[in-house]
């Protein structure tokens, strides 16, 4: 859908009701609301996400989104004692010599200084180094064993910055690792889940199947900078995160294939769509790779590859909800969001879902 102009970034801000900003899971997953928008018409239906499979045709093919959240947030403390809490922001594929440096969010009581140690526990300690022109600060983990192992151990899951957590029991906590993940979750590497995929459950998923509808799975690792806001005053200026990606052959294959019978690809998240539509531009089609997608899909943007989108409900000002407008139509979405908050629709990384189509 191809909007002429730029727009401005006061078009995408809205005023949300706190109470609306899902703090946990619905009990089921598939039991999340369904909001279907036609982007054609611009017409709304309202469903339990279960009901998705009455909108989808034998033949569709479900691009998912693979990746895993890894429990990032660690918790630990400095020489002093004071607390310091470190959100890793990049996972490694393999570490050496049982080291590691990474970039990390630091929250603490005080002042870090380069220099100073933390430690998270026995088996993990780590040292904060310079800090990196992005106002990030770099730490170097010395651990023992696998990093992976050391994280699952000692981490806790990064939820978003608005879903709230302070005080909390140790079995919403617990919960949190397993919900905020999708079922299909394979290749570890987030610090952020791909939340259109929440709402499937195993039965779901065998369901579609069923009625002869193909999944296929990308695997994009979502960053911390999936929530930031927009702040440049041209939008077009602003600088988008760049996040690994991994198209498989049998994927790609099956994407190729899709397009040149006509049939539908439906991405399950704008993770998802982001990835083909960045292959699309690159090479005109999909192939198998490994690479970094940094794609800025804003109002104007022509779609090549998806026919449909599976997606949550955004926050104002982000790159997220510029992509669903770029697809769906600025208006379209802006009414869609006035009517999800009018029926009291539950908003982001936990709330209630859309299918465009």
């Amino acid at each position: 859908m191809v909007e002429l102009m730029e727009p401005t970034l006061s078009q995408f801000e809205f005023i949300l009701p706190p109470h609306l900003i899902a703090q946990e899971p619905c009990l089921q997953r598939d039991h999340s609301r369904l909001m279907v928008l036609d982007r054609k018409t611009g017409d709304l239906e309202h469903q339990l996400f279960m009901g998705i499979i009455e909108y989808l045709r034998p033949g569709d093919v479900l691009v998912v989104n693979d990746t895993r959240v890894i429990p990032a947030r660690l918790e630990g403390k400095k020489k002093s004692g004071g607390r310091v809490e470190c959100l890793i922001l990049n996972y490694p594929v393999k570490t050496v010599m049982e080291t590691y440096v990474t970039p990390c969010l630091l929250k603490a009581g005080g002042k870090v200084r380069p220099g100073d140690p933390i430690h998270f526990g026995e088996g993990l300690e780590g040292e904060i180094l310079p800090p990196s022109p992005n106002g990030t600060a770099l730490v170097q983990f010395r651990f023992e064993g696998d990093f992976g192992s050391v994280l699952k151990k000692f981490g806790r899951v990064p939820l978003p910055p608005y879903i709230r957590r302070d005080g909390c029991d140790a079995d919403l906590l617990e919960q949190d690792r397993n919900r905020y993940q999708t079922v299909y979750a394979r290749h570890p590497g987030a610090v952020a889940a791909p939340t259109a995929g929440l709402h499937f459950s195993p039965n779901l998923i065998t369901a579609i199947k069923e009625k002869g509808i193909i999944i296929s799975p990308i695997t994009l690792h979502v960053g911390y900078g999936t929530f930031a806001p927009v702040k440049a005053e041209r939008i077009s200026e602003h600088k988008i995160h760049s996040e690994v990606y991994l198209v498989s052959a049998q994927t790609a294959q099956v994407i190729r294939k899709q397009k040149k019978r006509g049939g539908r690809i439906i991405a399950v998240g704008t993770t998802s769509a982001r990835v083909l539509e960045y292959q699309a531009m690159k090479y005109g089609s999909v192939k198998p790779e490994q690479g970094d997608c940094d794609l800025f899909i804003l109002p104007g943007f022509t779609f090549q590859m998806i026919d449909g989108l599976i997606t949550n409900f955004h926050l104002p000002r982000t790159t997220l909800l510029l992509l669903v407008s770029a697809f769906a139509g600025t208006e379209n979405i802006l009414k869609a969001y006035n009517e999800a908050i009018e029926r009291n629709y539950r908003f982001y990384s936990y709330g209630d879902a859309m299918l465009i189509i």
